[in-house]
């Protein structure tokens, strides 16, 4: 059973399972910080946290800009210290309404590859160094079925969660032994505005709810350390640690 983390930076952690992973781990004691780009929502969320108890500390940032990178490790780190656990959960999906990769902007698909691959590992890298110094963290990759499974329409946020799966695995191999591991997790279908910017008539009954979810992911990291580094984990296999 691994210990529970101490401080942790959540991105997208305005909304959806960003949000419910915060207010998640903050109620067993561990310090937060949270990275969105809208603050009015930002600051709900936090506040949320706050009013239950939980040390929480917004940092309104794109991470799909790389000049913020910086700024965001160190404000992280200054306002809850090393960090033993960051959650990569900050998506965007390209071109909304969803269309064929063929009528898809090059520019939207460069976005998605930024906030979805390069800023993720830009955070990681500032980040893993001191996790590395210590000798344990963990790295949560929040990934999709849209990166193994080619469904039309979802070209430019299935490829980049596709390099965002594989960048994972190459940082658990590149990791081995040093105590730092890297899992991407895919959550499945859940009851957020980004499923509903996707598919706008979906029936949210047969979604899952990010608070479900968010325990689900909470578990596999105290019981997943059996789990190959770098591994990539579908909800499917969540049975197992159920």
């Amino acid at each position: 059973m691994e210990t529970m983390h101490s401080a942790a930076l959540v991105t997208g952690a305005s909304r959806g399972l960003g949000a419910a992973m915060a207010r998640a781990l903050a109620a067993q004691g561990t310090r937060v910080a949270l990275v969105a780009r809208g603050q009015e929502e930002l600051e709900r969320t936090a506040a949320t946290i706050r009013a239950a108890g939980g040390e929480v500390h917004p940092i309104v940032a794109d991470l799909g800009d790389k000049r913020a990178a910086h700024a965001i490790a160190a404000a992280a780190m200054s306002l809850v210290g090393p960090l033993d656990l960051l959650v990569h959960n900050a998506s965007t999906l390209g071109n909304v309404p969803l269309r064929p990769l063929m009528d898809t902007d090059c520019e939207a698909l460069g976005r998605a590859l930024e906030v979805n691959v390069v800023g993720p590992l830009r955070l990681t890298k500032l980040l893993v160094a001191s996790m590395l110094l210590r000798g344990r963290g963990l790295v949560v990759q929040i990934t999709s079925d849209a990166s193994v499974n080619a469904y039309a329409g979802w070209g430019a946020y299935g490829v980049s969660k596709a390099a965002l799966d594989h960048l994972g695995r190459i940082l658990g191999a590149e990791l081995e032994g040093t105590g730092v591991r890297v899992l991407s997790v895919d959550p499945g279908e859940m009851n957020t505005r980004m499923h509903a910017d996707a598919m706008p008539g979906a029936d949210t009954h047969t979604l899952l709810e990010p608070e479900t979810v968010a325990q689900r992911i909470l578990h596999l990291m105290r019981s997943g350390s059996a789990l190959p580094n770098g591994a990539r984990v579908e909800a499917a296999a969540w049975e197992a640690f159920a």
